[in-house]
């Protein structure tokens, strides 16, 4: 199973600097993919959980591509309506080929009313943006002369739209921070959806919380990847014999000036990669 971060690209402690330390401790801690995830416009909404400066995807990841020596690049996740689809497919497609083949593209459809807004795209159309999009990048890779080919898609979202957008569009399956029983519960719901429509079951990718404690966290809503080391080691084992191909390591919690201490996170992220699954 790889393990992938999800390297914050915005906050008041991030700067050019850190993104480079970031993604070379990441890289040099054994992890197999970093990711960073995307607005275009910090609008108020936006802003409360995401504040400024917030470096553009797929800038940050080429810049990234040059500072690393293998590491896989991603997007937790792109939102899908906020470009051109063709626009979005030659961008994915050259990083891809300048990088050698790393990038994988987590894609979504985004929650932001402001942010669509200022961008000029209706927030109520956001999920059939999204699908036309998706099918318009995708024939876009088709015609390897021109975009050389595709770039593996993963499909974020829970709700039962997001399930049929990963089974139709999806190599990958790509819910955020949730809890091991709604993983349970929904994973098979997903697999059985895909075997109905005669199409490939796409691979379990999920991005969860890192969040280390002193001490035990029980109870029903507690979300994979919190609590203490060993309940974490086991969240991933559990998540390996779910059938899980990769799962992204989420550091940041509860805010945003956490990005002020990045070391906090790069602890963690040693404390887990000592104890990750080996089978």
């Amino acid at each position: 199973m790889r393990l992938g971060v999800n390297v914050p690209n915005f906050g008041p402690g991030t700067d050019p600097g850190v993104l480079r330390r970031y993604a070379m401790t990441v890289e040099g801690l054994g992890y197999d993919l970093l990711m960073v995830s995307d607005h275009v416009v910090i609008t108020p909404d936006v802003a409360e959980q995401y504040p400024a400066p917030f470096y553009e995807p797929f800038t940050t990841l080429a810049w990234l591509a040059g500072a690393t020596s293998g590491i896989g690049l991603g997007t937790t996740v792109l939102i899908v309506p906020y470009r051109h689809p063709l626009l979005v497919a030659r961008m994915a497609a050259n990083l891809n080929d300048l990088s050698g083949g790393r990038l994988v593209l987590g894609v979504g459809v985004g929650w932001a009313r402001q942010e669509f807004e200022a961008l000029g795209v209706e927030h109520g159309r956001r999920g059939r943006l999204t699908d036309e999009h998706l099918a318009a990048m995708l024939a876009a890779w088709a015609d390897e002369r021109d975009y050389r080919g595709g770039v593996p898609l993963w499909v974020g979202g829970g709700s039962e739209a997001a399930l049929r957008r990963t089974v139709r569009f999806g190599q990958a399956w790509h819910p955020l921070r949730n809890t091991l029983p709604w993983l349970r519960e929904t994973w098979p719901r997903l697999r059985a959806m895909a075997e109905e429509q005669g199409r490939p079951v796409p691979a379990l990718a999920p991005r969860i919380l890192l969040r280390v404690t002193k001490t035990p966290l029980t109870g029903p809503d507690r979300l994979a990847g919190e609590g203490t080391i060993e309940q974490i080691a086991e969240d991933l084992e559990q998540l390996r014999l779910l059938g899980a191909e990769t799962v992204v390591l989420d550091p940041i919690h509860e805010s945003a000036e956490e990005t002020l201490h990045p070391e906090t996170a790069w602890e963690m992220l040693a404390a887990v990669a000592a104890r990750r699954p080996t089978g």
